[in-house]
């Protein structure tokens, strides 16, 4: 017989973990299990293994509402971030709720039903089964776990030395001693080239043109104080805040006053790497602050190997490989035994699953999303989409509190089915996402869109998202129940 859970969780990182924990703690009487493709829990953090791995954002921000973060350390290493996960899922007894080695690969909706009809493939069998469920709840990331973007570049094959994609980084990739190129001028590329630069002969970050940087403590003395003075949760609820705080002050002084925002940014690079460097070809952007994400570097490790020599900038373009290392349109040729493609990520929404609701598909860039979360007329579904100017968790924590919200108002109410509407004349589509970074735009024709009014907006604003998430009515109007 096909097995029915009320709900049906999709991905077990750091959204699949925070759904769990509100639908334990919200929905007591929801029968619900977690699918992950997978074979262990951790999505992100368990999936990237390159040197340095560690959070962008502050880990008072990126941890559970529910579950302080009480390392000293606010900007961690991948490895203390999986622990944590690990942690959160076996003291709350989520990690009982997970099944690994499950792909979803489809999801039929019935409304004779009131059901999803949700195909799975078992990489541990190699076989497909069936699970029925009330409501569908996608938490699994937005990008593609099975590869990032990686270019196709002219003399590839001729290269003799090792390409790699941090995504694809193994164990076994040997930098030691040895001369690197690191293509790219993300996150990914200035937590790399610090980090290899400790062992490598030289490291140079390769870009075709500069990203916005800043420096940060990877220890918040603040956090530290208080969890000394404080008990923890609280302690971690007013360094929450004041991070959030931090963070909202700075986008919206980003938008209001780009050119002194602009300003202010260079400068902090220009005293980090002296008045001799030239900041003005490798880390002075053409767009303005938060069209793109910033990039966090802790401590100012970057700067500081850049400062020892250990590694450098050059920002050109690619002619193509050759067989000793990298030749530039500058006529410059780079030399290369390890060349690292940190090129970016291949975004891949509803993790490729194919939706049908009575018969008709949906595909992403056709619909709407409500609240950020949900899809106009796709019932009983929802999707768990962090920031993109803040921390995920954020995002993800106030998405899981809502759908348990939401379930709860259908339980007392004894509906099956909800089902966003848009009827508004005046509400016009725009893009889901306002951000110019390049993962972005490559997938942009796959996303679904944004309304121009609430609730079909989407803010980026974790103050608003609260009123509208956690305090607004279930029952709106939008909404239809039945």
């Amino acid at each position: 017989m096909t097995e029915h859970l009320d709900v049906l969780v999709v991905g077990a990182g750091l959204s699949g973990i925070g759904a769990a924990y509100y639908l334990k703690e919200r929905c007591p009487g929801h029968r619900f299990a977690i699918l992950e493709a997978r074979h262990t829990l951790g999505g992100t953090w368990d999936l990237f293994r390159y040197p340095g791995v560690r959070s962008d954002s502050d880990m008072h921000t990126l941890g559970f509402a529910f579950r302080p973060w009480e390392d000293q350390k606010a900007i961690a290493d991948g490895p203390a971030i999986l622990k944590y996960l690990h942690e959160t899922a076996a003291e709350n007894g989520i990690d009982q709720h997970i099944r690994y080695h499950r792909k979803v690969t489809s999801a039929k909706w019935s409304s004779a039903t009131n059901r999803w009809t949700v195909t799975v493939f078992r990489s541990d069998e190699d076989r497909e089964e069936e699970i029925t469920c009330s409501f569908l709840f996608m938490c699994s990331g937005y990008y593609d776990y099975a590869g990032g973007h990686a270019p196709d570049f002219d003399g590839q094959d001729d290269f003799q030395g090792e390409i790699v994609h941090p995504q694809k980084w193994a164990d076994d990739v040997a930098y030691e001693g040895k001369r690197v190129v690191v293509i790219g001028s993300g996150a990914t590329a200035m937590t790399l080239v610090p980090e290899l630069a400790k062992k490598a002969a030289h490291v140079t970050m390769l870009q075709r043109s500069p990203t916005y940087v800043v420096s940060k403590p990877a220890e918040d003395a603040i956090a530290n104080r208080l969890r000394k003075r404080l008990p923890a949760k609280l302690a971690y609820g007013i360094t929450r805040w004041k991070n959030v705080g931090i963070g909202m002050f700075g986008f919206s002084a980003s938008r209001r006053l780009p050119k002194q925002v602009k300003k202010l940014m260079i400068k902090g690079v220009r005293e980090a790497l002296g008045p001799d460097y030239d900041v003005e070809k490798h880390f002075t952007p053409r767009y303005n602050p938060w069209d793109q994400r910033v990039c966090l570097v802790p401590d100012g490790d970057l700067f500081k190997a850049i400062r020892s020599g250990d590694a450098s900038v050059v920002t050109d373009h690619i002619d193509r490989f050759t067989k000793d290392g990298i030749l530039l349109k500058s006529g410059e040729e780079l030399p290369a035994d390890l060349i690292v493609t940190a090129t970016g990520l291949r975004l891949l929404f509803l993790s490729g699953m194919t939706v049908h609701v009575d018969g008709q598909e949906v595909k992403p860039a056709d619909t709407m999303t409500y609240k950020a979360m949900m899809f106009r007329d796709v019932p009983n579904m929802a999707v768990s989409f962090g920031y993109t100017n803040a921390s995920w968790t954020l995002k993800s924590d106030l998405t899981g509190e809502y759908v348990a919200r939401l379930l709860g108002h259908m339980k007392r109410n004894q509906y099956l089915r909800c089902t966003p509407r848009q009827n508004d004349p005046d509400v016009h589509e725009i893009p889901f996402l306002d951000f110019s970074s390049g993962y972005v735009t490559r997938a942009s024709a796959n996303l679904p869109k944004q309304g121009s009014k609430v609730p079909w907006r989407l803010d980026q604003n974790y103050a608003l998202d609260i009123l509208n998430l956690r305090y607004s009515k279930v029952d709106d109007g939008i909404m239809e129940f039945r």
